[in-house]
Parts: structure tokens; sequence; C-alpha cells
């Protein structure tokens, strides 16, 4: 929940209001992570728990990878010391 609050916070900044839906898809993953770990953990069984963990953290690797190619933006260099 922590990641999800914190992107959520980031992505109130004017760089995501651009065209365009990255705002929205690193808000998604951020959320689904700690979604999926809940959901996992709320099925009961170990084997739905795991493979539930295994999607957070592919959701994780993708709100991961959309903050590497925020990075990437000269106009988003006022993020990089949030």
């Amino acid at each position: 929940m922590d990641l999800a609050l914190r992107v959520y916070a980031l992505t109130r900044d004017r760089f995501f209001t651009q065209a365009g839906d990255l705002r929205s898809q690193l808000r998604r993953a951020a959320l689904s992570v700690s979604n999926n770990i809940a959901e996992g953990f709320e099925r009961g069984s170990t084997a739905e728990l795991l493979a539930f963990l295994c999607i957070a953290r592919g959701s994780a690797g993708e709100t991961r990878s959309a903050l590497c190619f925020t990075e990437r933006f000269p106009e988003a260099a006022h993020l990089r010391s949030q």
C-alpha cells in the first residue's frame, strides 16, 4: 500500500497530466501489487497465494518499468529528487 500511496502522490505532478495514459497505468500497476497480495492471502491455499504473489511481483516490475521510463524524460527531471 505504501508503494501505491507514493505513486499516487508522485503522479499528482503536472508532468503526469500530459496526453497519454502513463499516470493511469502507473497508478493501476502500483495498486495491483497490494491488491494481488491481499487476494492471494484471502484465497486460503498456499498454491493460490503463491500464484497471486507472482502476479504482484509482475505488477511491481511494471511499476518499476514505468518509473524508469519516466526518468528518461528531461521534463521530469524535477521528479528525481522526490
